[in-house]
């Protein structure tokens, strides 16, 4: 049993149980700066279900016989497509996670252009978004005001309008959006595609939560305005490829790696990732040479196991199983469209060669 407000702290420290979660503010969070991470056990997008474990309870879901969805579950991609007129498709997802970062206003960001990601990485362009929020009932105010506040900046950047929402109770805070955007029915991007040859860009480094684990200020601060920054101008770039793009995902919790397996096993190809050439964030590589894993390495492992060979320093391999949170676009096209996208800030992680699918990280 919770018997005072110090024991109350330090249990929310710990991410424990709490006897007691609704009625009282942790004296250490009253009249002073809050921290967000320290109201939770685990944050962003590290805080996802492992990919094997979800990929067999979407498998046991039932499919759909409407024709008008285009794309669902089966297979699923980075977001739902449903078609309402001959010329427009409606891109619809979710995405929310406990705070990754102390700055309410970073975390409010952050979660709003997580969740934008997924309508740019299907070729949509943003319209709607919906809060999904569950805080304490008396988690500061000022910090759930200045949650909102950023996310509501980051879809009117994005191109879109906070529509609404729904909050609930909860012993540890939780914030996302669900996002609805649209697309004409034959420029819908998807994971399938790849074609051998083609060479594979990314629009944002890696490492986000070796980075923020294990990094200095500096070098989180380098992370945390990555992830604050939206993918809207990476998808206009590939708009003007055309043709060209031959398939798009956003890295996210599944690491480089396991958004990489989806992308050769839709395509039925093999990917080969670059990994002693990533572009990472600023400290991430160092943290993952001094021996540090974060939590979803393991899972992501597990993912791609059978599916994937390594022959990179270990450190280096690391990077590509690191869940990231606001990712950037990963970008299958022509290699002769590789120098274009350098020059617009892009860089190339590897290529697609022909064979059974699965990823080779070299």
């Amino acid at each position: 049993m919770v018997n005072n407000e110090s024991d109350l702290g330090r249990s929310a420290l710990a991410g424990a149980e709490l006897v007691e979660p609704y009625y009282s503010l942790p004296m250490a969070y009253r009249g002073t700066p809050i921290r967000l991470t320290e109201w939770t056990s685990c944050g962003g997008c590290a805080a996802k279900w492992g990919a094997s474990l979800l990929s067999e309870l979407v498998a046991e879901m039932p499919g759909s016989l409407d024709k008008s969805l285009l794309v669902g579950l089966a297979p699923f991609d980075d977001a739902a497509v449903y078609q309402v007129s001959p010329d427009v498709a409606l891109v619809s997802t979710t995405d929310f996670f406990p705070p990754l970062v102390d700055d309410p206003e970073d975390f409010g960001a952050i979660a709003a252009a997580n969740a934008c990601s997924d309508v740019f990485a299907m070729g949509a362009h943003v319209v709607m978004a919906i809060n999904v929020a569950a805080f304490p009932e008396h988690f500061p105010h000022d910090a759930i005001s200045a949650i909102f506040g950023a996310a509501s900046k980051v879809v009117t950047e994005a191109g879109g309008t906070i529509a609404g929402g729904h909050t609930i109770r909860n012993p540890e805070p939780i914030f996302g959006l669900a996002v609805q955007g649209v697309v004409h029915p034959t420029k819908i991007w998807r994971k399938g595609g790849s074609q051998p040859g083609d060479v594979v860009m990314m629009s944002k480094p890696i490492g986000t939560a070796l980075a923020l684990a294990g990094g200095c200020a500096t070098d989180q601060r380098a992370a945390i305005n990555g992830m604050r920054t939206l993918n809207r101008r990476a998808a206009e770039q590939l708009r003007e490829l055309g043709d060209d793009v031959h398939a798009v995902t956003d890295v996210t919790g599944y690491g480089l790696a396991g958004h990489g397996w989806e992308v050769a096993e839709r395509g039925n190809v093999r990917l080969h990732i670059d990994a002693q050439n990533i572009v990472a964030y600023p400290g991430a590589l160092k943290a993952a040479l001094e021996g540090m894993r974060t939590g979803g390495d393991p899972r992501n492992r597990t993912y791609v196991e059978g599916h994937c060979t390594i022959s990179a320093p270990d450190a280096h391999a690391a990077l590509c199983f690191d869940p990231q949170t606001s990712g950037g676009l990963l970008a299958v096209v022509p290699q002769q469209r590789q120098q274009q996208l350098f020059d617009l800030g892009w860089w190339c992680t590897g290529y697609i060669e022909a064979g059974a699918p699965g990823i080779v990280i070299e």
